[in-house]
């Protein structure tokens, strides 16, 4: 981890290593990226600075953000004894939010071991232009903070169209934040709750009794459809992350090897050398994914299902306002068990895979997420309020 240390007389805020600052290296967790110092900053970074924000400096991140808790960064996995907590646990005394990139859910896993309160917003809210890209047709700036306060304030800050962002929503759809109806009643999925440990389901208990207190119905829902957003986020994710990376090719910028004789010996060594063991593997899955034999076959099927994880939600938002369910399966990850299944984070992400393939905003909260319609995304901190 490394964290730039600044005086902050005004509200601060840490960044992750995958949005692009002019004062600091922008890494990704990655050695292809080790030094890079972008020209120009994110305009998630210029409209804090406009809000009276002050960057306190960048926050490790495991390489490209698609691992379970920073594990795999170049610069090292960030522990506390034998425990695999993340950066921004280390950070979040010292500032009044962390604004990150939520590619694979890590700052709702974060969010869901330390109490702390994560906004996944709606997909295309807050601008993305300046963030490195990974998986471009999900990936979604997010913000945790101590409270829901801290997180709606910077949220406020960064929310807005962007000409300069594509999937950025126009104005008057982003009127629909204001316009969304209150979240009354809630369903938990149990087919989730079912794959979560004695600690978590605790967990999430609580969070019940904390919303029926406070005048929220909460019902249970029986029902696994969801629970096929798993594989098919994996697919989706690993083919945008194959195509993306595919620009770190020792030519323009980034890690050039030392140890080349031929054109394709440059390209081949700067990637052998740079990346790691984790996202190596998930270029090779995404290059198969999208190969001419799998394109139709595993590609397209994968986003077929994405659409029906749309289709689903909706019906479920028939009858609920939002629909509860872990962030994670435990409470703690031992680093060592970590270390031992490297594809953990293909697995864990059960949880956080649903809100991301569907663009949904989600709020973590006492260790539970909630996912609601699009736009929903000032009333999710409202029900956070709720169970605070």
């Amino acid at each position: 981890m490394y964290l730039k240390e600044l005086e902050c007389s005004s509200p601060c805020v840490a960044l992750d290593d995958l949005i692009l600052t002019t004062n600091t290296p922008t890494t990704a967790g990655s050695k292809m990226l080790e030094n890079y110092e972008s020209l120009f900053e994110a305009e998630v970074v210029t409209r804090l600075k406009q809000a009276g924000y002050s960057v306190k400096g960048k926050i490790n991140v495991g390489e490209f953000g698609v691992d379970l808790l920073g594990e795999t960064s170049y610069f090292g996995a960030v522990v506390d004894g034998d425990n695999l907590v993340g950066a921004t646990s280390k950070v979040m005394s010292d500032v009044d939010a962390v604004i990150g990139l939520d590619v694979n859910g890590e700052q709702r896993r974060s969010a869901s071991l330390f109490s702390f309160c994560n906004l996944k917003p709606t997909y295309g809210t807050v601008s993305r232009y300046g963030t490195i890209p990974v998986v471009c047709s999900a990936e979604t700036v997010s913000i945790t903070g101590k409270c829901p306060n801290c997180v709606e304030k910077a949220y406020r800050a960064v929310v807005g169209h962007d000409d300069k962002d594509g999937t950025s929503h126009r104005v008057e759809s982003l009127d629909k934040l204001d316009q969304a109806k209150e979240i009354k009643k809630v369903g938990v999925l149990t087919a989730f709750l079912d794959k979560a440990d004695e600690s978590v389901k605790d967990k999430v208990q609580k969070a019940i009794d904390m919303l029926k207190n406070n005048g929220v119905e909460v019902v249970e829902i029986e029902d696994e459809t969801l629970l096929l957003a798993k594989n098919a986020w994996n697919i989706l994710m690993s083919a945008e992350l194959c195509n993306n990376l595919s620009r770190y090719d020792g030519i323009k910028y980034g890690y050039r090897t030392p140890n080349y004789k031929t054109i394709d010996e440059l390209y081949t060594n700067s990637r052998s050398e740079s990346f790691g063991e984790f996202i190596k593997h998930v270029i090779l899955f995404g290059s198969e994914t999208l190969s001419t034999e799998n394109y139709m076959k595993v590609y397209d099927k994968a986003l077929r299902v994405r659409r029906v994880m749309v289709e689903k939600f909706a019906e479920l938002f028939q009858s609920v306002d939002a629909v509860l369910l872990p962030a994670t399966s435990k409470s703690e990850y031992k680093i060592d068990e970590v270390k031992a299944n490297k594809f953990i984070a293909f697995e864990e992400n059960l949880f956080t895979a649903p809100a991301s393939i569907t663009g949904l905003p989600t709020v973590t909260v006492k260790g539970v997420q909630v996912v609601a319609p699009a736009f929903s995304d000032y009333k999710l901190l409202d029900l956070a309020r709720k169970v605070r």
